[in-house]
């Protein structure tokens, strides 16, 4: 290698697709080693996911994701609006989602998949939740299926749950309430 780094410079950037939540980015980029190569990068605006717990109950949704063509159980979560906070966002979206809100705790935030995608989550845990509707976005449709914990806990260990963010936030505040 020339370099002793890892980076890779961008050279060349097209825009292939503008849409309402993401953008693709064709990129030609010089490599370590002085090769040129290609990399397709989606760019995504973040989003948030929230562990949700009332009496003892994970509050998740069901609702049917159309690229999977099924229906999913997920922890509630949303896209961050332009100018909007992580910690904003997570209100709003367990509002709207659940009917809830709550005290709110910054789990960790990860990139979804960093070989093609810029996206990241914010993770949050909720307690103490009080009824403080929000109505749901026109385009969205899913049913409140409220969870008992421990169950949710075992689906997360077993690999049931279809989604990463709400297996993930399943096992993050698991391994703290046993820190705790």
């Amino acid at each position: 290698m020339k370099n002793k780094t890892l980076a890779e410079k961008c050279l060349v950037q097209e825009v292939i697709f503008e849409g309402k939540i993401i953008r693709v980015q064709k990129d030609t980029v010089l490599l370590p080693n002085g090769q040129e190569a290609t990399r397709e990068v989606v760019h995504h605006p973040g989003a948030v996911a929230v562990v949700a717990l009332k009496e003892d109950k994970l509050m998740m949704v069901r609702q049917y994701r159309y690229a999977l063509g099924k229906e999913t159980l997920e922890i509630p979560a949303g896209k961050i609006d332009p100018g909007e906070e992580p910690r904003t966002c997570a209100t709003r979206e367990l509002r709207e989602e659940t009917g809830y809100q709550g005290d709110l705790k910054f789990l960790g935030a990860f990139n979804t998949s960093p070989g093609f995608a810029d996206e990241v989550i914010y993770l949050y845990y909720a307690t103490n939740l009080v009824w403080s509707p929000l109505k749901p976005d026109e385009d969205e449709f899913l049913l409140v299926s409220p969870i008992p914990w421990d169950d949710a806990v075992e689906m997360a260990h077993k690999g049931d749950l279809q989604d990463a963010k709400t297996a993930l936030g399943i096992l993050l505040v698991d391994r703290k309430k046993l820190l705790t």
